[in-house]
Formats: C-alpha cells, structure tokens, sequence
C-alpha cells in the first residue's frame, strides 16, 4: 500500500488532481485522450502497478478509471492540484461526489 509513485519522471501522490494523457488505437487511427481526476488509489506490486482515478462527469456522476503504471499507452502525466489527505485509499469520496 504506498501513497506515492513516480510516472514518467513525475512524482504522483494519493489525492493529486492529475491529468493524464492517454492514446488509443481505432483501426488505423491513433488518437490521444485526457483523463483529469483525483488519484484514489494506488495498489499492485513491481510491474503490476496501477493507478486508481475518478472525476465527476455530467450531471455529478463519478467515473473512476484505473490505469497501469507502466503502459506504453500512457503518454504524459502533470500535476494539476497537490492533495494532503490523511489515508492512502480514499474511497470514501465515492460517498462525496468529489
């Protein structure tokens, strides 16, 4: 269970306001999409790791998106907002809508 890691040279912590710049595949086509949310969790060991985002889409609906760490897919990630929570998971904002 850790609070903090490093993606792509940038030091991420549980409760940053992150947005990540992923790309995707459609056929031939390759396009790029960003994701901007707040960083819930962080689980998985060595390569497995993973990173846990949700934003509020349309309407205050939460959408909460899980990325590997150590995707090729990933193309960039900055930090937006730096966050100072008190636990290493924070699920309890599901309850929010945060």
């Amino acid at each position: 269970m850790s609070v903090s890691i490093k993606i792509k040279d940038v030091e991420v912590h549980v409760g940053d306001l992150v947005s990540l710049t992923q790309t995707f595949k459609e056929g031939e086509k390759e396009r790029s999409q960003i994701f901007q949310g707040t960083v819930i969790a962080i689980g998985g060991r060595d390569i497995n790791k993973m990173i846990k985002l949700r934003k509020l889409a349309v309407d205050g609906i939460g959408v909460e998106k899980t990325f590997p760490v150590y995707s090729p897919t990933i193309l960039k990630i900055t930090v937006k907002k730096k966050g100072h929570p008190r636990r290493a998971k924070l699920f309890y904002l599901r309850n929010k809508n945060v």
